[in-house]
């Protein structure tokens, strides 16, 4: 049955219309989201009923426990999902399929200061964009009903302008995911995120405040569109930002750019000086300095001075040195006003970076999506792609060849084919972590037709298919590349593992007494659910899934490897490792005595084992002997 208020006339809302004409008179008493702020209203009113310390700081409705909410421990694990992974054994590219925040979370130990590079394009706030949750737990609503993140039919995190708290929902959702992803950059890492007019101000000061104002590097300018908008309401808007933040700006400094050949093309050797090709700069200063206040004379005979209110840029004495060194151009007539010759050897072997970036050299919004078609045999299966050339700058102007670049909102998977390719370009053996909500896709949609039906399985597909197109060009170009011998060399960093977030395998406390009962039955009740809760674990839980788990928690990478160790004849034991920890780790029900007397003489190894694996004897010894270096879950 419909509403039937929706029918009913109503008088007007005066209250609505008087708070209109006041925002209308006096702008400054509303916040950003249209609210009336009393405590503005005092300070006109009764201004000495306020006490309050006035000071410079960025506040909004929410923001302490975003962060307390940033800093909660996780629930949750990654499951590896094998069946999605690409030459999984050839590569440390990693796919995560999930809602960001608990996914960085639960990469905050095993990442932490590893990533050298962070490129996000998060929602824009558009007044249409979903803004993600806060809190990953299978029964809110079934993990947001499946990621349909629906409730009757309706989108429940949508950000909607009518919303009173319009502008700090998205705070709230930035702010979260920016301390934890602070820390998982290296000290001389960056960040980069793009973002347009709607919301580019708050971010701005929104990094500020993570990040600390003084590790701000530049607002870059894409122009994302290379014809105006002609419907239009106001301007077109042709651009985007690319916020670029460093971890430490003393520690961070972007890479030059390749120099091009139209750069190049503009030195030239028009003396046949043995020095090689140069380009003349201007001599003369735009002020005036006494000590450039001097008249030159031509080769031809010709003098030359300073206009009024300008001098040359070095003193008599250092001219005559440039003069000697033939580092002065008079022009081919040698009667010319003079200019300083640039050699090109001299300056450097890149370029700055500018903060204006043009489609012509990174692309634009089209080309985004025409790249998607090609990739997808026709379809786009994606709304908002970002150019691979414009992922590719930023990677060249922020990383190395061993680095490893983190995406957490990474859509339609751009910045996994950006790593890939520059890696084929330069040799490189950059990594990805990519981390996207499956989100599900409109069923109406192509790509829902197409058998996509989450956003995360665009990412994957359009990853493979990249891995595949690099894997045939190579194979066309040197076919011997690819025999059992070298097969494995030549396919190193074309691929990645996939890992979706998903609950625990611990079980969860969630014991509450019943009040109709005795202390003495409430606790016989507590035994009983702790025996089910163990017996859950161990009958139920999945060897692989739960080693992850563990290690993950133990602050182990995704790439780490196990190694079954045959001198434990009595329990499965693996050694894992991970390049830089290494741990021995046995999930068995009951560890045996003689495992626990070969500790008794190794007395320098990390042991990780289940707590029910252990009674109180070998527990005691186990601690003993090992110390802090036994842990057990």
């Amino acid at each position: 049955m419909e509403n039937i208020k929706d029918y009913m006339p109503e008088s007007p809302d005066f209250n609505q219309e008087r708070l209109e004409t006041l925002k209308q008179m006096f702008p400054d008493l509303f916040t950003s989201e249209n609210k009336l702020n009393v405590n503005e209203l005092k300070k006109i009113i009764e201004p000495e009923s306020i006490t309050e310390t006035e000071r410079y700081e960025f506040r909004w409705f929410g923001k302490s426990n975003a962060k307390r909410n940033a800093f909660t421990p996780s629930n949750a694990t990654l499951v590896y999902d094998e069946e999605r992974s690409v030459n999984p054994a050839e590569s440390e590219n990693i796919i995560i399929e999930g809602e960001n925040l608990e996914v960085l979370k639960l990469l905050s130990a095993s990442y932490r200061e590893k990533i050298k590079c962070i490129y996000i394009d998060p929602p824009y706030n558009t007044g249409k964009d979903f803004v993600y949750s806060d809190n990953f737990t299978q029964d809110k609503k079934a993990y947001w009903e499946d990621a349909g993140i629906v409730e009757d039919g309706l989108k429940i995190d949508t950000n909607t302008e009518t919303d009173g708290r319009y502008h700090s929902n998205w705070l709230n959702m930035m702010y979260s995911r920016l301390l934890v992803a602070r820390q998982l950059l290296k000290e001389d890492g960056v960040i980069f995120i793009s973002i347009d007019d709607n919301e580019a101000h708050h971010l701005r000061k929104l990094c500020d405040d993570v990040f600390g104002e003084n590790n701000f590097v530049a607002n870059i300018i894409w122009e994302k569109k290379f014809a105006p908008q002609n419907d239009a309401k106001w301007f077109s808007q042709n651009h985007d930002f690319i916020v670029c933040i460093s971890k430490n700006k003393s520690q961070w400094f972007p890479n030059l750019l390749e120099r091009s050949a139209e750069l190049n093309e503009r030195y030239k050797n028009l003396d046949n000086d043995p020095r090689g090709d140069w380009t003349s700069g201007d001599l003369l200063r735009k002020d005036f300095q006494k000590s450039g206040s001097y008249i030159i004379t031509a080769p031809s005979g010709k003098k030359h001075s300073p206009p009024t209110g300008r001098s040359w840029r070095f003193s008599e004495q250092k001219f005559n040195e440039l003069l000697d060194q033939d580092r002065v151009w008079f022009g081919e007539s040698g009667e010319n006003v003079p200019r300083i010759k640039r050699f090109l050897t001299d300056v450097q072997d890149g370029m700055k970076v500018t903060t204006i970036w043009k489609f012509s050299e990174v692309g634009h919004n089209q080309e985004a999506t025409q790249e998607l078609r090609t990739i997808f045999e026709g379809d786009a299966f994606f709304d908002t792609p970002k150019p691979v050339k414009l992922i590719d700058r930023l990677l060249k102007i922020a990383t190395s060849p061993e680095d490893t670049i983190l995406d957490f909102f990474s859509g339609s998977g751009t910045t996994g084919q950006a790593v890939m390719e520059l890696n084929q370009e330069d040799g490189g053996n950059r990594n990805f972590i990519l981390v996207q909500l499956p989100e599900k896709t409109d069923d109406k949609s192509e790509a829902y037709k197409a058998g996509y039906k989450k956003i995360s399985d665009i990412t994957i597909e359009r990853n493979k298919r990249v891995v595949e197109k690099i894997i045939e060009a190579k194979k066309a170009e040197q076919p011997d590349l690819f025999t059992e011998d070298n097969k494995e060399e030549n396919l190193k960093g074309l691929g990645f593992k996939v890992f979706k977030l998903a609950k625990s395998n611990f079980p969860r406390v969630d014991f509450a007494p019943d009040p109709e009962k005795t202390d003495a039955e409430n606790v016989e009740l507590l035994k009983k659910y702790i025996a089910d809760k163990e017996a859950q674990l161990v009958n139920a839980f999945n060897r692989g899934e739960l080693l992850t788990e563990i290690l993950l928690k133990k602050g182990f990478n995704l790439n780490y490897t196990t190694e079954l160790q045959p001198q434990f004849t009595k329990n499965e034991i693996l050694l894992a490792q991970d390049g830089e920890k290494e741990t021995l780790i046995s999930l068995d029900v009951t560890i045996a005595d003689e495992t626990v007397e070969y500790f008794k003489t190794h007395t320098s190894q990390k042991f990780i084992c289940l707590e029910r694996a252990l009674d109180t004897t070998k527990k005691y010894n186990l601690k003993h002997y090992l110390g802090d270096l036994v842990d057990v879950f």
